[in-house]
């Protein structure tokens, strides 16, 4: 990271991002050009690591892109302004995380958990998902095993 003193090295703080981000962005590869998506997710600690869920549908680019091709980066930000950086223009205060791994479609009992994390996450509080929804929504698993956090000095404008 070129400038160190912005990264966020803690786990547990990297955490605290992504749980006060609404929307991630799944960035795919494809054969001519990156595909990036947002979305809603919902998230747990899994053996030491973030796992990162989300769902869409079982058929359409985003699923074909995430059969062929599972390694994906995950991007979630929080932007807090854009303040005077003191030498006559502007910077942004923001907090990101960035993360790799391998997403996996899950079934039974571990979709219904990643459908009841997405949505506890998103406020919704509903106990589950309709069975009949379920059987036409794709419920998937990333866990980060390349995660790094980044924040502007929050307040600071020389930073």
């Amino acid at each position: 990271m070129r400038k160190a003193g912005r990264e966020i090295r803690n786990f547990d703080e990297i955490v605290d991002v992504i749980s006060r981000c609404d929307t991630i962005r799944l960035g795919i590869s494809d054969k001519n050009a990156p595909y990036i998506v947002p979305l809603s997710f919902g998230f747990e600690v899994l053996d030491g690591k973030l796992a990162i869920y989300f769902h869409g549908a079982k058929e359409g680019r985003k699923a074909e892109l995430l059969r062929s091709l599972p390694r994906v980066c995950i991007e979630a930000d929080l932007c807090h302004g854009f303040p005077s950086n003191g030498k006559g223009g502007y910077t942004c205060d923001y907090e990101s995380v960035i993360g790799y791994g391998v997403v996996e479609l899950l079934e039974g009992e571990d979709a219904i958990k990643g459908v009841r994390l997405l949505n506890e996450h998103c406020g919704i509080t509903a106990e589950a998902c309709p069975p009949e929804a379920m059987a036409v929504t794709a419920v998937n698993r990333v866990v980060l095993d390349e995660l790094s956090g980044k924040h502007r000095n929050l307040g600071d404008p020389n930073a």
